[in-house]
């Protein structure tokens, strides 16, 4: 059976991950910071050492990166790196700002832009992080970065992933990126778009 590590899971079971993860031949390992979501391992994605170098076949990280300061993606980026094995994917998703800042700049920063199962989600809340779950305490939820398409694909990129493909979703306000330590063609990655329910 493949495994794959659901980071930053928070409540998120393996059937609240993708078409592709959510099949009997793949295992989930659920990674978050915050113990009170009783993830398999406790930790941060910038610093992994409980996962072993090579143990995974992929990764999946939904809306985790924009939750790190900018100087702390390479160090994450790297941590999934290091515990791909040599045909390991990552599967990552966060907010696309080039689509939400094209509600600020039409002055609906706080206007709901969708309704969610936590309620209203407003643009303040896609840049900075959900208002209501700070409120509460969960500071957890505050934003510290962010990217466009192009950027996400870059800094993907620059991590070292060999081969990638970003997609942006406007009227979902995210961006969804599959990478992979190995080379694939952008047919490939494609497929592997279609396999987890995007393209």
């Amino acid at each position: 059976m493949k495994k794959f590590l659901h980071v930053g899971c928070g409540f998120k079971q393996k059937a609240q991950t993708t078409r592709g993860f959510n099949t009997p031949e793949w295992a989930e390992i659920r990674l978050d910071i915050d113990g009170s979501v009783v993830p398999d391992v406790i930790g941060s994605m910038t610093d992994m050492k409980a996962i072993a170098d090579g143990s995974m076949d992929a990764v999946f990280s939904s809306h985790n990166i924009e939750h790190l300061y900018p100087h702390e993606v390479p160090l994450a980026l790297s941590e999934f790196l290091r515990i791909l094995n040599p045909t390991g994917i990552a599967v990552l998703t966060c907010p696309d700002l080039q689509s939400v800042c094209a509600l600020v700049a039409d002055n609906k920063l706080t206007q709901a832009a969708y309704q969610s199962s936590a309620g209203p989600i407003a643009p303040i809340d896609i840049l900075y992080g959900h208002r209501a779950a700070m409120l509460r305490g969960n500071l957890y939820m505050a934003h510290r970065c962010g990217f466009t398409r192009d950027v996400l694909h870059s800094t993907l990129r620059q991590a070292g992933f060999t081969s990638v493909v970003a997609m942006a979703r406007p009227k979902h306000f995210d961006l969804w990126a599959f990478a992979s330590k190995q080379a694939l063609t952008q047919e490939q990655l494609l497929d592997l778009a279609k396999t987890h329910g995007l393209a």
